[in-house]
């Protein structure tokens, strides 16, 4: 440990104004700036590279903040990182905004301009320079570079760790002061293991300490040299630590990329270090995917990065012991990049803008400094960073706006970039999303040309060949990325479903089982094998995987919803209520959900509730003809009959073939003694569904015992009676019932009679009184050679 340090001199640019006003009018319009950029994103969307993994489709996400959340996110790596409280802070933005995206975005804004804020201050507190210190804030927080960092919600890591990179340059600074003060070293560990818990890119944070006890806190002395290397022991032991979680989280990436041969990591490492510089000063182009080149830069290309690095460095260290700065800046640059830049391949791009968030801060204090440097005027001064922030600020808030949509976002890159895979893949994707399918096959199918092996694009031009029924167009995709990846969970579901859609249901049910060996938390291929399950009449392993797809992501209406069906099919019909009104909790204007609870509720006797929920679920979708179906039927429950023929009459307006609505439209039609048009619809739903025996019966009885002689058809009504009695096993009394009236009807009396008294028997048994009544006077009638006729009704 060193001595206490004495405060750094205070340059000319500190006058009595600027020592009183300067800091807080600095402030505010730092805060100005960056809001003039970035305000824009709360109008912006989420875009769909990663958002959909850190947020809109990350279950734990959308739980928001809970016990539970706080214990997975210290024990999960999440996409390939271990960075719990990036995960933290988007779950306390589900809290507050739900899948609102502005609201996410206002929390980088105000991360960022956090950490601009801090960096002024604190290079103001170290050097006691307002005007550079400034510059270099407001470069930092407007330069077009930040943009990717700044205005995509999935690098909330960039920002936040960021944050508290700066908590912990001040905590530092404070440290100096007295290094003998234990206290003080804590605050800084624990501001440095925040960081290091919002991305672990910032393992190179002693290194820096390192290069500010050179320049500006002039703490580097030669017989001081190992007791500083000694302060930032500890420091460097919580970055091995976080260098050692990172590999674990991203193991299976680094190992599957790792494989790109060493020269060619080499010479994209040189070429991004210059690439980065030469953006700094014209940030044309930006892109948020630079694809790899297949066989890396040609050789000049290397060598020139190289020349420029050798000859860049070797003048930072011939100038840098009169102007320490340069060494500063420069190294820092350097040094912050080399997690970032490749040597471990854990990326499939060339290079990203968001790498340079931190590490270009030092290239703006050199810059700063070195103009500083010329001893050019005040004025001169302020109008040169004037005019390098406006220009800044124009390209930036330009920069951002592309960020406003995933379409716009991948147009841009891809008239960025050529060979962009990724960026011809994520466009037809976003197309895909906004309906235009069309649209979106022939990106898939660029980005397949490009790269064969691409599996995502795989699945997707199989999901978009599926929405336009191509399914078996879309199940070779499927297996195409099977062949390249037989570990991808996603195409396994997807090749699943797609066999479901063919009818193929146990090959569907085998690639569901695939997806969740290889990833048992899919709750998309839980809920998907839980209905192939239930299909298959395997009830009980269909209600397991729903309520494990729940158990992981229990905000899923649908799964609620499904559940809450198979649950009502075992006859738990108050279970089932309760999965009904818990997918309305989460979605409201669930039509289907409004619906099943009606049906629920009607099977419990609260008919009135049943009718309510019948209702909504007709407010919100009119064209839902099932709904109909079912009000219908419960009004002609409640006596109501002509409501319930209107809106029968109204779900075989939405669809004409609705078997059901064809037989409770006769039903009530029967009721209100409209005999020709009941006998109608009874074939009807007899053509549509001749596999249903109660339509069977229904029309059979019609056509034997109505009492206009001119509806009646004896032999028909045989025939129908009997092919529903065998569907029932021929042991139901109405069936038999109506089949010896069809048999008198058609002169065959003997069997009437033989018929009804069978039905007579099973009456009796089942203390059917009524019926058996009404038997034992059609018996007397069948033994008499007369048939039975009900009374027509009058009104």
């Amino acid at each position: 440990m060193t001595g206490q340090q004495s405060s750094p001199k205070v340059p000319a640019d500190a006058g009595r104004w600027n020592q009183r006003w300067g800091v807080p009018a600095v402030c505010l319009a730092l805060a100005a700036i960056t809001f003039a950029v970035f305000g824009q994103t709360l109008t912006h969307e989420f875009v769909n590279l990663d958002d959909d993994l850190y947020v809109y489709e990350n279950p734990m996400v959308a739980r928001g903040l809970s016990m539970k959340g706080l214990a997975w996110v210290f024990t999960h790596a999440d996409c390939e990182l271990y960075h719990p409280l990036t995960m933290l802070s988007l779950m306390g933005d589900y809290q507050l905004h739900g899948l609102h995206a502005g609201g996410y975005h206002l929390t980088n804004v105000l991360l960022h301009t956090a950490s601009v804020i801090l960096l002024f201050l604190i290079l103001r507190q170290m050097t006691g320079a307002l005007w550079r210190s400034a510059f270099v804030a407001a470069v930092f927080a407007i330069h077009p570079l930040r943009v990717e960092s700044v205005a995509w919600v999935a690098e909330r890591k960039d920002v936040l760790s960021g944050f508290f990179f700066m908590v912990t340059l001040g905590a530092y600074a404070h440290y100096v002061r007295n290094p003998k003060s234990p206290a003080r070293y804590l605050m800084v560990a624990a501001a440095f293991v925040l960081a290091l818990l919002s991305k672990p890119t910032v393992v190179t944070l002693p290194f820096v300490l390192l290069l500010l006890d050179y320049w500006p806190l002039h703490r580097f002395e030669p017989r001081k040299l190992l007791g500083l290397i000694l302060e930032k022991i500890p420091l460097l032991a919580l970055a091995a630590g976080a260098c050692a979680m990172t590999v674990l989280a991203a193991g299976k990436e680094i190992t599957s990329r790792g494989a790109i041969p060493m020269p060619l990591r080499i010479g994209n490492a040189l070429v991004s270090y210059a690439v980065y510089l030469r953006q700094v000063v014209w940030p044309g182009g930006l892109a948020v995917f630079y694809p790899q080149l297949e066989k890396g830069y040609p050789v000049w290309t290397i060598a020139f990065s190289f020349l420029l690095l050798a000859l860049i460095t070797g003048g930072v260290l011939a100038f840098g012991r009169k102007r320490r700065w340069l060494l500063t800046g420069w190294f820092w640059y350097l040094g912050m990049l080399t997690p970032m830049i490749g040597i471990v391949q854990v990326e499939e791009f060339m290079h990203a803008d968001r790498y340079t968030y931190l590490p270009q801060i030092g290239i703006y204090i050199g810059a700063a400094w070195l103009v500083a440097e010329y001893r050019v005027s005040r004025v001169a001064f302020e109008g040169l960073m004037a005019g390098v922030l406006a220009v800044l600020m124009v390209c930036a808030w330009r920069q951002t706006g592309y960020w406003k949509n995933s379409e716009i976002l991948w147009t841009h890159t891809l008239a960025c970039t050529t060979g962009n895979y990724i960026a011809h893949n994520n466009l037809g994707d976003a197309l895909d999303q906004k309906g235009r399918v069309d649209d979106a096959i022939p990106q898939f199918q660029n980005a397949l040309q490009i790269n064969p092996d691409f599996v995502e694009a795989h699945n997707n031009l199989g999901a978009a060949l599926f929405q336009k029924g191509k399914v078996d167009e879309a199940i070779v995709h499927y297996q195409e990325a099977l062949k390249i990846k037989p570990d991808d969970a996603k195409a396994h579901d997807n090749l699943g479903i797609a066999l479901f859609q063919k009818g193929r249901v146990d090959e569907a049910i085998t690639h569901y089982q695939n997806a969740l060996q290889i990833n048992p938390g899919y709750a998309k291929a839980h809920y998907n094998l839980g209905i192939a399950l239930f299909q298959k009449g395997r009830v009980d392993e269909a209600i397991t995987h729903f309520q494990r797809a729940l158990e992981i992501n229990p905000d899923d209406a649908k799964a609620h919803n499904d559940l809450g069906t198979v649950l009502q099919q075992k006859g738990r019909v108050d279970e089932a209520i309760t999965q009904y009104e818990e997918a309305l909790k989460i979605k409201p204007d669930f039509a289907e959900a409004h619906n099943n609870l009606g049906s629920a509720l009607r099977q419990k006797g609260r008919v009135d509730e049943a009718i309510t929920h019948y209702q909504i679920a007709l407010q919100i979708n009119p064209g839902y003809a099932e709904a109909h179906n079912n009000l219908g039927a419960t009004l002609r429950q409640k006596g109501r009959v002509d409501e319930a023929i209107s809106h029968y009459r109204e779900a075989l307006n939405i669809k004409p073939d609705f078997a059901g609505a064809h037989y409770n439209l006769g039903n009530a039609l029967l009721q209100k003694g409209n005999l020709s048009e009941a006998i109608a619809h009874f074939q009807q739903a007899v053509q549509i569904g001749p596999a249903d025996p109660a339509a069977q019966n229904n029309l059979a009885w019609l056509l034997a015992a109505c009492p206009q002689a001119s509806l009646r058809n004896g032999a028909k009504a045989v025939e129908l009676a009997q092919q529903a009695n065998e569907m029932v096993g021929g042991t139901n009394p109405i069936f038999l019932h109506t089949l010896a009236a069809a048999f008198a009807e058609a002169g065959r009396f003997s069997e009437a009679v033989e018929t009804a008294q069978r039905a007579l028997r099973l009456a009796g048994q089942q203390s059917n009184t009524g019926l058996a009544r009404q038997l034992q006077l059609e018996i007397k009638l069948y033994e008499a050679g007369t048939s039975y006729h009900f009374p027509a009704q009058t009104h």
